[in-house]
């Protein structure tokens, strides 16, 4: 019963620590990467279509994303859509396809892009730490109602703790990754 109780929390905990490397993704670091489109939502006659369903993407150059769309009257709405995100890109049309140049960094915006980051990572961090919350409460449930004695419980919140320090560890190491690629230059 514990021994479920620990790993549904240690899921939990762990698909908190991949929704934040998804996320991370999509924050956009000196080169060009089809992660950053992940998410865009197209206009397409009416519906909300993914871009990536409407055009190859490609990225020919460190700091250019290509998007060859298979239907020419789809080109207006992948470009409005990309204009109205909060991406800051600004596509050009040669009419066969859409090119996004990625300008270089300013050190200004990268210092706010690692605040992002850190922001983001903080908010998965209470993610995890009420799942923990969550898990130790049921513990004290379980002893409360005599289905566990005090020595487990108390062998079970550690454990608990212990995987919370670990996974938090984790989302510190990507995080840092995250802002050791975005300062690089």
């Amino acid at each position: 019963m514990i021994d479920d109780l620990h790993k549904e929390m240690k899921d939990g905990m762990e698909k908190s620590v991949e929704a934040l490397q998804k996320d991370l993704k999509r924050i956009r670091t000196g080169r060009a990467s089809l992660a950053l489109l992940d998410g865009l939502m197209v206009d397409y006659y009416g519906s909300p279509t993914p871009i990536n369903q409407l055009a190859t993407l490609s990225i020919p150059e460190a700091r250019q994303i290509v998007i060859q769309p298979w239907d020419s009257g789809a080109f207006t709405d992948i470009e409005k859509a990309i204009l109205k995100s909060e991406l800051g890109l600004t596509p050009t049309n040669d009419g066969k396809v859409i090119r996004i140049n990625l300008p270089p960094l300013t050190a200004e915006r990268r210092k706010e892009l690692v605040k992002v980051v850190k922001k983001m990572s903080e908010e998965y961090k209470v993610q995890i730490r009420n799942h923990r919350r969550d898990a130790n409460e049921m513990l004290k449930e379980m002893k409360k109602e005599k289905q566990i004695s005090e020595d487990d419980m108390h062998k079970a919140q550690e454990r608990v703790q212990k995987t919370t320090d670990d996974l938090i560890a984790k989302v510190d190491s990507v995080v840092s990754g995250k802002e050791a690629e975005i300062m690089e230059i």
